[in-house]
């Protein structure tokens, strides 16, 4: 999305003198890591408890409690958001001569850099609680759960869509991170028109690029090591229950959303402020690549009632109106 980071410039090699904060850090956060999986409330029990009041009869949520988690846990605040939240790394970058930006910003004592998904999350689900509103935030494409927490810190519910295992690892830490496993649903899934199985192309070192097509995976990072997996698709219809409103449908599939709206004809075609509030990555080039097109986008949206859409960046938000 139009919060992407953006590459680092070529750094120095690590003193010894950062390196050994950078272990210090990371010993910090597996004793805090331990600490919350030693509290006596169990997660796995309020987890269930949500789920039953739901029917997910398309596809089963993924289960954090049995999910072997990543090593090392490295994980943070995030900075200037309303409603504070943590969320862990999921790439490191190349240690140790050029870490993510995120850990050299903790190894000098700041939070994780705010993305701006988050903070459009809040401000979104804010004016929505303003006007009386709940219901869910729907997460498609939730990478490792920024804009996920975004909506649980502010206790709204969630149901998060992520189709590599990596970025799910790193969502179940969150979740115990927060405290929101009564809250936070998660779907191990890509979501599409059709229930089936679809290839997603991975990139080392660059997960939140993942995509269906290989060519949009490698758009901006060609020289990054592409790994092809299978996952199960699913249509948003097929698992979100016609009793529940959504409040917000947030779409970032790096060039996969035509197929993701097309999959949420029903949820969309929702009369007036029944209807979700609407934001999805709009890149061409990504449309592109996987056989799709902005105008075939937004002739689709109009054909389900949503006529005003504007541009933020590579972001369009819509909303229909009553």
């Amino acid at each position: 999305m139009a919060n992407a980071w953006k590459r680092d410039k070529a750094t120095r090699l690590l003193s010894p003198k950062l390196l050994f904060l950078l272990f210090s850090s990371t010993l910090i956060v597996f004793f805090f890591f331990a600490f919350l999986t030693s509290r006596p409330s169990n997660p796995a029990t309020t987890l269930t408890a949500f789920n039953t009041r739901l029917s997910f009869n398309a596809i089963s949520p993924f289960d954090c409690t049995a999910s072997p988690q990543a090593h090392p846990v490295v994980a943070n605040t995030v900075e200037g958001v309303r409603y504070p939240f943590l969320f862990s790394l999921s790439d490191f970058g190349t240690l140790p001569d050029k870490p993510h930006k995120n850990i050299v910003r903790m190894l000098k004592g700041k939070p994780f850099r705010k993305p701006d998904i988050s903070v459009t999350v809040q401000e979104v689900l804010e004016k929505a609680r303003t006007e009386g509103k709940d219901g869910f935030f729907v997460d498609v494409g939730a990478n490792v759960g920024m804009a996920s927490f975004a909506a649980s810190a502010m206790r709204f519910r969630v149901l998060a869509f992520e189709p590599v295992f990596e970025n799910l690892q790193k969502i179940c830490e969150g979740v115990y991170f927060n405290r929101v496993a009564d809250l936070v649903t998660v779907f191990e899934a890509a979501a599409s028109d059709r229930v089936g199985n679809i290839t997603v192309h991975k990139l080392v070192g660059r997960l939140d690029n993942s995509a269906i097509s290989a060519t949009g995976a490698k758009l901006a990072f060609k020289s990054n090591e592409e790994i092809a997996f299978q996952v199960r698709t699913v249509p948003l219809d097929e698992v979100i229950p016609k009793s529940e409103r959504v409040l917000l449908l947030k779409i970032d599939v790096q060039g996969w959303e035509y197929h993701v709206l097309k999959g949420a004809s029903k949820l969309l075609s929702r009369k007036g402020s029944q209807a979700p509030y609407l934001i999805y990555e709009e890149d061409e080039r990504l449309l592109r690549a996987s056989n799709s097109s902005a105008k075939e986008i937004r002739d689709f949206l109009r054909s389900v009632g949503y006529h005003d859409c504007t541009q933020h960046g590579t972001d369009a938000h819509c909303v229909k109106k009553d």
